[in-house]
């Protein structure tokens, strides 16, 4: 009788579990902006658009060089681009609002990999010296970006609107250059070559991590990319350093 049982027991059949459900290719109801892939390709967009408004913008200010006359005429070309096509500033407005989405898709995007990351490795790193380094670069990307939000506040403030600089707004572009970088002002533009520092650390960072993404930093090319995304942060930092270090040493008067 018992094995009669046993055998029953044996044999008595099984419901199969039911199959795991299916993940959309397009990240379900949360979509596809909020998956891994999604974020980094908004960071990737948004970073690529404020690469070329970083190095539109050193170009620009290079024009200082060629005399108050040709940097105030380009100051006011940026001003009323797109006149008389299209109504006073509407142009310049767009961009602006166009910089500002990048900048908050690109911070909201990189806060949302780095808690995406954290929460997929909730285990310290075993080798210390590949922890410390990640800890560095984190570090230095967060409080970089930190210095860099404050440096642009204060840019605009400076430079643009004239609100903290001594000549004011009703002064030309390019006296509220001078004066605003001028030798008595050098804690000004000590932290501007801070800032700008950051910014090129946080470029290069960038440019390198894209290069990996795309998996191109593979064999021969892994060193000559690393050395290309170095050259152009150093360039772009250099360009936009040599004006504030112009007036500093009187070059810019």
């Amino acid at each position: 009788m018992t094995s009669i049982i046993e055998r029953g027991r044996a044999t008595k059949s099984v419901p199969p579990a039911a199959p795991p459900a299916k993940t959309p290719a397009w990240g379900g109801r949360r979509g596809v902006h909020r998956s891994s892939n999604g974020q980094k390709a908004v960071m990737a967009i948004s970073g690529a658009v404020l690469v070329l408004f970083l190095v539109g913008h050193m170009l620009g200010n290079l024009k200082i060089f060629l005399g108050a006359a040709s940097f105030n005429a380009y100051a006011e070309w940026l001003r009323t681009v797109g006149e008389p096509a299209l109504p006073g500033r509407v142009l310049l407005t767009v961009t602006e609002i166009a910089l500002v989405a990048a900048v908050l898709l690109h911070m909201t995007s990189a806060v949302a990999l780095a808690r995406r990351a954290s929460k997929a490795r909730p285990v310290r790193y075993a080798a210390r010296r590949r922890s410390q380094a990640r800890g560095y670069v984190a570090r230095t990307m967060r409080y970089g970006g930190v210095i860099i939000a404050l440096f642009v506040v204060w840019h605009l403030l400076d430079l643009t609107f004239g609100v903290v600089n001594p000549e004011g707004f009703a002064a030309t572009p390019y006296d509220r250059v001078v004066e605003g970088f001028a030798p008595a002002r050098w804690p000004v533009t000590l932290f501007y070559v801070v800032a700008l520092v950051m910014v090129g650390l946080h470029l290069r960072h960038g440019l390198w991590s894209a290069f990996q993404t795309l998996g191109l930093a593979r064999g021969r090319t892994r060193n000559l990319l690393s050395a290309a995304a170095a050259a152009f942060s150093a360039v772009l930092v250099l360009g936009f350093l040599s004006v504030p270090l112009a007036v500093l040493i009187g070059v810019l008067k």
